[in-house]
């Protein structure tokens, strides 16, 4: 009997670390709309303006053990936006603005991720938004255990590079043209 439990005790400990390496070498896909956000700050006359979008997808594939194979993208529907003001809201929609008609979504395609130190990264990709594609690049951080991913950070845009604000609304006097997006993705295995 001694022999037998002699035997079983260092298979029974390989099989539980075999466990373990599994679940840390996960891969993470799946967004959890729930849990994640994307918002942004914008600032009009001065004053900072928050606001979020209420829908947006995830193609991303995370592996936080290899965090340099990352790939996917996300994708923003536009019309999702809220502001806190329907009037607001009812504008940024418009045609000198997002003009959702012709462009609804704004999609970020990974391009790669690199080590930057204590779970922060620098990630770059191409950003499109209202039918115009610019490279992108910032700081995230990347935690994970063995339920899910979280990939958090800002990125900064000029809204006119990207056309946004047109007409009357393409001066900076009353609306900044730096806008900060803020992102916290939650992804499941």
């Amino acid at each position: 009997m001694t022999r037998l439990f002699l035997t079983l005790v260092p298979l029974v400990l390989v099989a539980a670390l075999c466990t373990a390496a599994s679940v840390l070498a996960a891969e993470f896909r799946q967004l959890d709309p729930a849990a994640s956000q994307v918002s942004f700050t914008s600032r009009q006359m001065g004053v900072p303006v928050d606001g979020r979008f209420r829908k947006f997808e995830s193609t991303l594939l995370v592996d936080p053990a290899a965090p340099q194979s990352a790939k996917g993208k996300v994708t923003i529907d536009l019309a999702s936006i809220d502001t806190g003001l329907k009037e607001a809201n009812e504008e940024v929609v418009g045609a000198s603005w997002f003009d959702v008609s012709h462009h609804p979504t704004a999609t970020f395609d990974l391009g790669k991720i690199e080590p930057a130190g204590n779970s922060r990264f620098q990630v770059a990709g191409v950003l499109t938004l209202r039918g115009v594609t610019k490279l992108a690049a910032f700081e995230a951080e990347l935690k994970s255990s063995a339920d899910r991913a979280v990939l958090e950070g800002s990125l900064p845009i000029k809204r006119l590079d990207f056309g946004v604000g047109q007409g009357g609304w393409g001066s900076t006097d009353v609306v900044a043209n730096e806008v900060i997006v803020r992102f916290k993705l939650v992804l499941l295995p």
